[in-house]
C-alpha cells in the first residue's frame, strides 16, 4: 500500500497551532461500528483527521439506515457505499459520484449447507436462498440473471427469502444458503458450531459478478465547490493513512473499533478475525478508483437479463479529482 503523508499545508497548519476552525466532515457508513471501517475509526483516532485540519464525525449505519438517503437529506458530507447501490440511486435521480475506493476486492459469498443438498450452481432451482435488500440484493439478482435463473421461486427458479442481517435462517434451516461477507456473517456460522467441510461458499467474484463495495461517495453538485473538493482530498488522505495503519496493526485496529462501539455488542475475537480479513480486500489500494474494476461492475450490472439493475451506461459516476490531490 502507498506510504500516505500529510500534505505539507496540512503539517503547517498542524504544526504552527493555527485558530482557524477545523473543516467538519461528517461520514455516514453503511453499517454499524465494526472492522469492515476501522481505517475511519484509526485515521479519528489517532489524530490523522487533526493533522489535516479536519473535525470528523463518524454515523455508524444500521438495518433501517439507507446511506444515499441520509446524503440526499443533508445528514452527511460523503457515505460508505456499494457501488451497484450507488448507480441505481444515480439512475433514479440521486446523483451520487464515487470519490476513492479503499476496497479493491469484494467479499460478497453466498454460504450454503452441505446437508441441504446445495453443493454446486446446479443445486439452486427450487431452492430457498436468503438475501439481503436495501440496495445489498443487486448483485444477488444480476447473478442470478446471469444464470437465468428466476427469482419468483418454482421447480426452475429460486426462491426468494429475505434475509434479516444475521444468520438465522441457515442455522435453523430456513433457507439452503444465504449471503455472508468474508469478514463477518462466514464466522458467524463457523462460531455457530459449522466447519468449513460442513459449507459450501461461492464467492462472487469466482461467479463473474464482480461489483465494488465499500466506496467513498459525494453529491455531484458539491464538487464544484474547490474548498469541498480540498476538505475530500484531505478527508481521503487521512482516511487511506488509517487504513494503512490498520492493515499493519490488525488486532491494535480491532481494539480501536471497539473502543468506538457504543453499543457494546462486537465482540473482541470477532473483530481481530473480522480485520485480518478486511486487510486483503483493502491491500494495495491507494484509495484511487481503478476505471476497469469499475467498468466491470457497471458490465456486470448491465447484464442482468429483462431488468437490470442500472438500464443504461453511467455517465459522470466517478472522478479522480480528489484522489489526485489527495495523491499530491
Amino acid at each position: 500500500m502507498k506510504q500516505w503523508v500529510l500534505g505539507a499545508s496540512a503539517v503547517a497548519l498542524f504544526a504552527a497551532g493555527s485558530a482557524a476552525a477545523a473543516d467538519d466532515v461528517t461520514l455516514q457508513l453503511k453499517w454499524v461500528t465494526q472492522a469492515q471501517f476501522a481505517g475511519y475509526y484509526v485515521a479519528l483516532d489517532q489524530g490523522f483527521y487533526e493533522a489535516e485540519d479536519l473535525n470528523v464525525t463518524i454515523r455508524p449505519g444500521g438495518p433501517d439506515i439507507a446511506p444515499p438517503q441520509v446524503l440526499a437529506g443533508g445528514g452527511a458530507d460523503v457515505i460508505v457505499e456499494w457501488m451497484p447501490a450507488a448507480l441505481a440511486a444515480r439512475e433514479a435521480g440521486l446523483p451520487l459520484v464515487n470519490i476513492a475506493q479503499p476496497y479493491k476486492r469484494s467479499g460478497m459469498m453466498l454460504t450454503c449447507r452441505n446437508d441441504s443438498g446445495v453443493t454446486t450452481i446446479e443445486d439452486f432451482p427450487g431452492e430457498t436462498l436468503g438475501v439481503w435488500f436495501f440496495g445489498n440484493e443487486y448483485p444477488f439478482l444480476t447473478w442470478m440473471a446471469k444464470l437465468g435463473l428466476s427469482t419468483e421461486g418454482g421447480e426452475d427458479g429460486v426462491t426468494v427469502l429475505r434475509q434479516g442481517f444475521n444468520v438465522d435462517p441457515l442455522l435453523q434451516n430456513q433457507a439452503a444458503c444465504i449471503s455472508t461477507m468474508t469478514y463477518n456473517e462466514y464466522w458467524q456460522v463457523i462460531d455457530a458450531g459449522f466447519s468449513d467441510d460442513d459449507l459450501t461458499v461461492f464467492k462472487y467474484e469466482d461467479m463473474g459478478v464482480s461489483t465494488l463495495e465499500d466506496g467513498l461517495y459525494v453529491r455531484e453538485e458539491r464538487l464544484e465547490d474547490p474548498a469541498f473538493v480540498d476538505t475530500m482530498a484531505r478527508f481521503v488522505r487521512a482516511s487511506m493513512q488509517g487504513w494503512q495503519w490498520a492493515v499493519e496493526n490488525p488486532e491494535e485496529a480491532a481494539m480501536i473499533v471497539l473502543e468506538y462501539d457504543e453499543t457494546g455488542a462486537q465482540q473482541e475475537h470477532h473483530q481481530i478475525r473480522m480485520m485480518g480479513e478486511v486487510a486483503l480486500l483493502v491491500e494495495g489500494s491507494t484509495g484511487e478508483l481503478d476505471p476497469a474494476d469499475y467498468q466491470r461492475t457497471v458490465e456486470s450490472l448491465l447484464s442482468a437479463g429483462s431488468d437490470p439493475v442500472i438500464t443504461k451506461e453511467p455517465e459522470g459516476a466517478w472522478t479522480h479529482m480528489v484522489t489526485d490531490q489527495a495523491l499530491n
